[in-house]
C-alpha cells in the first residue's frame, strides 16, 4: 500500500470512516498554533473540526513547529488531513480530520509564519509548546536566552505589525499543562516585551487576552503497529494518524480579543473562572499519572494499564486522588471530585490505550511542582501526611539515580548527580528548600521520605 491520505482520497474512503463535510478550500485560516503535536491533533484540532463541519467559516488551523521538522513532513504531503481513532475497551471507531491547513516549520518558514501572523482573519495564536516552552526560570521569571529560540520574538514582531497595520490584537490560547496557563503566559509575555519592545506593552495590554485553560485528552505515542492498522481501516497510509481515548475536557476562560468557534457546542466548557478544574486536573490526573510513570517503570511495566493492574501500586493511586489531591481542591459550583477520581481511575485502566510510562515520566522537574509538591505543602499546612506521593517521590529519585533508563529531562544531569551522591531526605532538602532547585513548592523538613527497592 503506497497512496498517502490526501484530499484527493478522500472520495475513496470506506462509508465507514467520518471525514470533513465541509470545503477546506473554502476556509481560511483563523488560527495559529505553536506545538502541533499529537496532543493538539487529538484535542483543540478536533473541537475546530467538528465546529467547521457544523458550518463555522475561517477557523483553519496554521501549525507551527517550532524546531523539528517530523509533524510537516507527516501532514503536509496528506493535505494537513489525518486520522483520530479513540480506542477503547468497546473497540475502535475513526474519523478524518480536517482542521490543520498545513504546518510550518519556524526556522525554515519565518516570512511565511509572520504572514499568516499578521493576517486580519487570524484572530487566535494557541500552543501547546510543553511546560518547559515558555522558558521559565526556577523562580518562575522569564529566561531570555532560551526564549530568543522560541516563540517570543516571532510573536512579539507579529504584534508590532498588527499594532502598525491597525489590524486588531489576538487571543494568545495557552493549552499546556501549566498552573493558571493563561496568566502565566500574559506576565511572561510581559516581561519579554517590557524588555524587547516597551512601546508595545500598554497596546498588547489593550488589545490582546490570554485566558487560562484546562485540556484534558488522553493521547500514546503513536506507533508503527497503529499507522499499519490505520492504513488497513483507511485502505491508504496516513503517517499523521492520532490514537486517543474516547473522553476529552476543555475549560476555558470565555475571554477572548477577537471571537472564537463555537467549542462549547461540542463538549467544551466556557467558564469565567477555570482554577478549580485546573487544579484537579493537575493534583488528580497528572499527578497519579506521573506517580503511576515512576513507580510503574520501577516495577517493570511499560504501559498505564498494565501499572493500573498491580496490585502494589493501585491503592497507592487511589490514595493520591481521593486521600491526598482533592482534598486540597476547592470545587466549583457543581464539580464531584469523587465522580472524577471514578472517571480518572476508569481510564487509566483502559486497556485499548497503550500509553508509555516512559512518555509520562519525561520532564519530570517541570511537572512535579505543580503535581504533587503544591499538594504536598497544601497536607503539610493542615498537619496531614501523604504516603502515596512520598512512595511516589522516592520512585521519582530512583529514576533520578538512572533504575529507568536515561533520564529525558531539561534538568537531567544536575539532578542525576544530586540523586546518585545524596539520600533520599538530603536530595529533597538540597532541590526544596533554600535556594533549591525546585524550592518555594514545598517544605520537606521533617518529612519521612521511604526508600523504594529496585524492581
Amino acid at each position: 500500500m503506497s497512496e498517502r491520505l490526501c484530499a484527493s482520497a478522500l472520495k475513496t474512503l470506506p462509508a465507514s470512516i467520518a471525514a470533513p463535510a465541509y470545503d477546506r478550500n473554502e476556509q481560511q485560516v483563523g488560527i495559529v498554533h505553536f506545538g502541533i503535536g499529537a496532543f493538539h491533533r487529538a484535542h483543540q484540532a478536533w473541537y475546530t473540526d467538528a465546529a467547521m463541519n457544523a458550518g463555522e467559516r475561517d477557523w483553519s488551523i496554521l501549525g507551527v513547529s517550532l524546531r523539528s521538522p517530523g509533524v510537516a513532513a507527516q501532514l503536509n504531503p496528506q493535505d494537513g488531513l489525518y486520522t483520530l481513532v479513540e480506542c477503547s475497551a468497546q473497540g475502535r471507531s475513526a474519523r478524518v480530520i480536517g482542521s490543520v491547513h498545513e504546518v510550518l516549520v519556524a526556522g525554515v518558514a519565518r516570512a511565511r509564519l509572520a504572514i499568516a501572523l499578521t493576517a486580519p482573519q487570524t484572530r487566535i495564536v494557541s500552543f501547546t509548546v510543553t511546560e518547559k516552552g515558555y522558558c521559565r526560570k526556577a523562580d518562575g521569571s522569564l529566561d531570555f536566552d532560551a526564549a530568543a529560540l522560541g516563540f517570543y520574538p516571532i510573536l512579539s514582531n507579529a504584534l508590532r505589525e498588527r499594532q502598525a497595520s491597525g489590524c486588531g490584537g489576538l487571543t494568545l490560547l495557552s493549552c499546556d499543562n501549566l498552573a493558571d496557563n493563561g496568566r502565566q503566559l500574559a506576565r511572561l509575555m510581559r516581561e519579554w516585551l517590557a524588555r524587547e519592545a516597551p512601546d508595545l506593552v500598554e497596546w498588547f495590554e489593550a488589545e490582546c487576552t490570554c485566558p487560562s485553560t484546562m485540556v484534558d485528552r488522553i493521547v500514546p505515542a503513536t506507533t508503527s503497529a497503529d499507522r499499519s492498522e490505520v492504513a488497513q481501516l483507511l485502505g491508504c497510509l496516513d503517517e499523521g494518524a492520532v490514537m486517543t481515548e474516547p473522553f476529552s475536557q476543555w475549560v476555558i476562560e470565555d475571554r477572548f480579543a477577537r471571537g472564537r468557534p463555537a467549542w462549547e457546542k461540542f463538549g467544551a466548557q466556557l467558564v469565567a473562572d477555570v482554577a478549580p478544574y485546573e487544579t484537579a486536573k493537575l493534583r488528580m490526573l497528572n499527578g497519579a499519572h506521573s506517580a503511576l510513570a515512576y513507580l510503574g517503570l520501577q516495577r517493570g511495566h511499560t504501559y498505564v494499564h498494565e501499572a493500573m493492574g498491580d496490585g502494589a501500586i493501585r491503592p497507592l493511586i487511589e490514595c493520591i486522588m481521593r486521600d491526598e489531591a482533592a482534598p486540597t481542591v476547592v470545587a466549583a459550583p457543581g464539580q464531584d471530585l469523587n465522580t472524577y477520581a471514578d472517571a480518572l481511575l476508569a481510564r487509566f485502566e483502559n486497556p485499548a490505550l497503550n500509553h508509555k510510562l516512559v512518555q509520562i515520566a519525561m520532564d519530570g522537574s517541570q511537572k512535579i511542582p505543580q503535581r504533587w509538591l503544591e499538594t504536598l505543602e497544601a497536607q503539610r499546612l493542615a498537619g496531614r501526611k501523604c504516603p502515596g506521593l512520598l512512595t511516589a517521590l522516592a520512585a521519582w529519585f530512583l529514576h533520578l539515580r538512572g533504575a529507568n533508563g536515561p533520564v529525558d529531562d531539561p534538568m537531567a544531569d544536575t539532578l542525576s548527580n544530586l540523586a546518585l551522591s545524596n539520600s533520599n531526605l538530603q536530595l529533597a532538602t538540597l532541590l526544596f528548600t533554600g535556594d533549591g532547585l525546585l524550592s518555594g513548592f514545598w517544605n520537606p523538613l521533617g518529612v519521612d521520605i521511604p526508600d523504594v527497592d529496585r524492581h
